[in-house]
């Protein structure tokens, strides 16, 4: 489920004209960023005078981030920049391309859009040597290179897309002192994680706030759960099977991983509320039982942004903190990480462009955005204790230590599954109908 869905109304569209105009975040040489990449990049790059459009999602208080990023790369090369959002940035990129009046680079954060323009010969190759180097520097960068590569209009495969900023889901929320008041330990594997959900049932709490309500949404919470419990149960590659649909949805693997969901959202006593109370729950008060005293609940699973809900006040860290979602000790399959991200790719090539990908390349063009909020990067070679939080750095840290990553499998599926039918069929399960029964009905509906 893409976590822009959440965000209020969007502001229309927005442009920039050149970022150099605003004056660097953090002045050259000071603190502890990496100034000797900049200072290569600057040394490596001449070319004054040339004008780079980007088109990105980011508008509104992301604008003025990633355009405190730009700005270093307008100073080091010479380019201006010229930014700019829209509020329908999906269907604006198709239209300008199809227009054959592109951006020069393109940043979005939809995989299976960027495939599509991919296909269509609108975008253009990065090469081996950045799909070599991403592999190299990247936490699981196998996986971020596989996020990036796609079929091109002459049929054959290439890597196309440069992966920039993440977006961490595998995360669970909890409330230290409740953990610290009743015994417990961060469990560091599902198998705790599951007895550690039995023990508070034992103990007479309730381990679980779970809520999918969310309007015209409601759902996808549950879509990102058995995401994260299929690259738990299956290897990486039997998700990218189900994902196209190479493997049906309705097969036993699917199933398995939401069985595995209900184990925890449909045993009444695992769940505030109880099982019932999971689809009607908004999402976005689910976490409140955290915070309760005595607590409504101990854990609750949800991706990086959730704490935008939690009680005004809440100190990340000291009143709330999270955990990485652990993989099973029996099953080999590593430390997988569901997340999301964005990819910067070329539309119309030129110098500046190019200059722009390896720009991304250098640990400041992460480290000045990490350094401020919002922005989590795999690259291992930033300096971790930048970040703008506690938080932010544990999440980097997740990123960088990842196994495999994969993208939040919804948003890869055609929008008639990922954002419809998977969505209500998950609802219809918490409500009672079988694995094999949703799983079908999905199976149904995808597009033939």
């Amino acid at each position: 489920m893409r976590t822009d869905l959440l965000a209020g109304a969007a502001v229309l569209a927005l442009s920039a004209g050149g970022a150099v105009a605003q004056e660097l975040k953090f002045p050259v040489g000071e603190g502890a960023f990496n100034w000797e990449s900049y200072r290569a990049f600057d040394a490596a790059t001449n070319l004054d005078g040339q004008v780079l459009t980007i088109f990105g999602p980011w508008r509104g208080e992301d604008q003025v981030l990633v355009e405190s990023m730009l700005a270093y790369f307008e100073a080091a090369s010479g380019v201006e920049v010229n930014y700019s959002s829209s509020e329908g940035y999906e269907q604006q990129i198709i239209i300008d391309a199809e227009a054959g009046s592109p951006p020069d680079v393109a940043i979005l954060p939809q995989p299976g859009l960027i495939a599509d323009l991919a296909a269509k010969g609108h975008i253009l190759p990065l090469g081996e040597e950045a799909r070599a180097w991403l592999v190299e520097n990247y936490g699981a960068g196998e996986s971020w290179a596989a996020l990036g590569s796609y079929r091109g209009k002459d049929g054959a495969d290439a890597f196309f897309a440069f992966p920039y900023k993440a977006d961490v889901k595998s995360l669970v929320w909890y409330v230290p002192e409740n953990f610290e008041d009743a015994g417990y330990a961060v469990p560091a594997t599902m198998e705790e994680l599951k007895a550690l959900t039995e023990k508070i049932v034992a103990d007479g709490g309730t381990p679980w706030c779970i809520g999918l309500a969310s309007g015209g949404a409601t759902g996808w919470p549950a879509t990102d759960w058995v995401e994260d419990l299929m690259l738990r149960t299956q290897a990486p590659e039997v998700y990218d099977q189900w994902v196209t649909n190479a493997l049906p949805f309705d097969s036993p693997e699917v199933i398995g991983a939401i069985e595995e969901f209900g184990w925890f959202a449909r045993t009444d006593a695992f769940v505030q509320g109880g099982a019932a109370a999971v689809a009607s729950t908004d999402f976005r008060d689910s976490p409140k039982g955290l915070f309760t005293s005595p607590p409504g609940c101990y854990m609750h699973r949800q991706a990086s942004f959730i704490p935008s809900f939690f009680p005004e006040g809440t100190e990340l860290g000291t009143d709330a903190d999270f955990f990485y979602f652990p993989a099973y000790a029996d099953k080999d399959l590593g430390q997988p990480v569901l997340g999301a991200g964005t990819l910067a790719f070329i539309m119309r090539d030129s110098a500046a462009a190019r200059a722009f990908i390896d720009w991304l390349k250098t640990p400041i063009a992460h480290e000045v955005w990490m350094a401020q909020s919002g922005f989590v990067t795999p690259y291992k070679a930033v300096n971790t204790d930048l970040y703008g939080s506690a938080a932010l750095k544990k999440q980097g840290e997740i990123l960088a230590n990842a196994t495999t990553f994969r993208f939040d499998g919804s948003d890869l599926m055609p929008g008639a599954v990922g954002a419809g039918s998977f969505w209500t069929a998950m609802v219809d399960y918490v409500g009672g109908k079988s694995a094999g029964e949703i799983a079908a009905a999905v199976q149904a509906s995808w597009p033939k």
